[in-house]
């Protein structure tokens, strides 16, 4: 087992002669108790395998796990001049839009320049309402200069305009003091799970969250000491949530586990399906009778490409819902990652709380002042998607215009993969009603299995690294997601550009029958 395989492995509690369990990799693993020596040449090591933190040895994060380490030596190998069966590695593991050719949206980026160099705002050829954006915001930062801390929590009129954003989309009131800029969603996501780490009546705290799941949450839980209880996902019905299967996963965990929150991710990564409004109540109803915190994960709610599908946010569901359900302590996250948006980099995003104790609310404050602050162009972003161009000022139609091009190319893409997917033999793959992925199960023979078994890899994950070895196509086998066991499936994003995306799925057809023949 390689060094870089061991720091992935999932550890026990205690390292000490321990044994280490993979779970990307089918391997066991007895580590023997290392061995220092105080000689001036080696001197001893302050942090050991022995006394390192075990939740970080326990962690992993399979979107830039071994297949994403592997896919850069390739590039690095191509480089140099290397012989491969391909010219290019096609990164279909994650969700960053710019890195596959995405067009930028103008205002942002017109707005993000003046914030960045004032000088623009005089001397640049830039619309009004971009000039005014940008003097606003300016006037909000410490020396009228991005490069100045602001609030820990967000510049004051950003916060005020995302509060005005969530109310024009639900149509109920937003506090703007509920609201904080965080960087990315993920660091809202986190400084809300470390409210939960504690021990209640003996039992350590446990967070429910999807099976299929994003990687961050289980990474997070495990790095936190939390208790993951996962709950399966319908994949026979659209990746639907069934409140009998949420029942099944609270009372088997609840024998050694105290159950304290429920994660929620709509539109769904990795599986792209858009929850019905009766599937949000139902889930809010639950939530209620066990007393659970609700964590509405809804980055994607600008994708929704299914024409019969719509996004309802959890806070409009319960205040339409009424008490005692719209009293239901909830966190909703949303990021400029994502979206039409697709600015990974900036580190932009949101968290408001809602029916927070107080107390609680002051606390998880704060903790987060002590992070300083989230990146003050990150915050910018966030103004520019909380408020847009209006409709008669002098940015909006190229707003509009670039906004719907992203979203009808992505929703072509959409239905591109699944439809190719679903043609191939041994594939079943869910239409990808929203977000930015698509999430097929493969039946892999009892050859491939084998074979797997015999390199001391999962099933996808062997199928995995010989599609990026032969082929250059990088994508994230299901068992870093989790799956039902026997099941085997891969997360692909949609957003390689329709002639790379048609190329990548011409190359995937040809390699899928390759592979079929040869472990048949």
């Amino acid at each position: 087992m390689s060094a870089k395989m061991l720091g992935r492995a999932v550890g026990s509690r205690a390292l000490s002669g321990t044994v280490l369990r993979s779970e990307l990799f089918d391997i066991t693993v007895s580590l023997p108790r290392p061995t220092f020596t105080n000689q001036r040449t080696m001197a001893s090591k302050a942090i050991t395998m022995e006394n390192i933190n075990p939740n970080i040895v326990k962690l992993e994060y399979a979107v830039r796990g071994p297949l994403v380490i592997r896919a850069a030596e390739i590039e690095k190998e191509l480089q140099k001049g290397a012989s491969k069966p391909f010219k290019k590695v096609i990164r279909a593991n994650i969700g960053d839009a710019h890195a596959m050719q995405q067009v930028p949206i103008t205002f942002i980026r017109q707005v993000l320049a003046c914030v960045a160099y004032p000088d623009l705002i005089e001397k640049g050829d830039f619309p009004e309402d971009v000039k005014e954006r940008a003097k606003l915001l300016l006037g909000a930062m410490g020396g009228k200069s991005a490069g100045s801390y602001t609030m820990s929590h967000g510049i004051e009129i950003i916060r005020r305009h995302v509060a005005e954003y969530i109310e024009r989309r639900d149509g109920h009131k937003s506090d703007w003091t509920n609201v904080c800029l965080t960087g990315g969603a993920s660091n809202g996501i986190k400084n809300c799970l470390q409210l939960l780490i504690n021990e209640i009546d003996g039992k350590p705290s446990g967070v429910m969250i999807p099976i299929p799941q994003y990687p961050l949450y289980s990474a997070s839980l495990a790095e936190y000491g939390l208790e993951q209880v996962g709950y399966y996902l319908d994949e026979d019905n659209g990746w639907g949530l069934d409140t009998n299967e949420l029942e099944r996963a609270l009372k088997e965990a609840s024998t050694t586990v105290k159950v304290r929150a429920i994660v929620v991710i709509n539109p769904g990564n990795p599986t792209g399906q858009v929850l019905t409004r009766q599937n949000i109540e139902e889930i809010v109803k639950f939530a209620n009778k066990h007393n659970l915190f609700v964590f509405a994960d809804e980055v994607y709610q600008d994708n929704v490409y299914d024409p019969n599908s719509k996004f309802f946010s959890f806070k409009k569901v319960m205040a339409d819902m009424g008490e005692p359900y719209s009293k239901r302590e909830l966190a909703s996250f949303m990021s400029v990652s994502k979206g039409y948006m697709g600015e990974c980099g900036l580190r932009g995003g949101w968290m408001e709380v809602v029916n927070f104790d107080p107390r609680v609310q002051a606390n998880l404050y704060k903790a987060i002042s002590a992070m300083l602050c989230p990146s003050s162009l990150g915050q910018v972003a966030v103004d520019c998607v909380a408020k847009p161009p209006a409709q008669g000022e002098p940015s909006y139609e190229l707003w509009a215009r670039e906004k719907e091009a992203v979203l009808s190319s992505l929703n072509k893409r959409a239905k591109m993969i699944a439809d190719t997917f679903n043609q191939m033999k041994g594939f079943k793959c869910n239409p990808v009603q929203g977000a930015m992925y698509a999430f097929p199960s493969i039946a892999l023979g009892k050859g491939a299995v084998e074979a797997a078994k015999k390199e001391g890899k999962a099933p996808d994950v062997y199928y995995a690294f010989k599609l990026l070895e032969e082929t250059g196509i990088c994508v994230v086998p299901g068992s870093g997601f989790g799956q039902r066991p026997n099941t085997y499936h891969f997360r692909t994003t949609i957003l390689p550009q329709p002639d790379l995306l048609q190329e990548m799925l011409d190359i995937f057809k040809q390699f899928h029958e390759k592979f079929t023949k040869e472990h048949s």
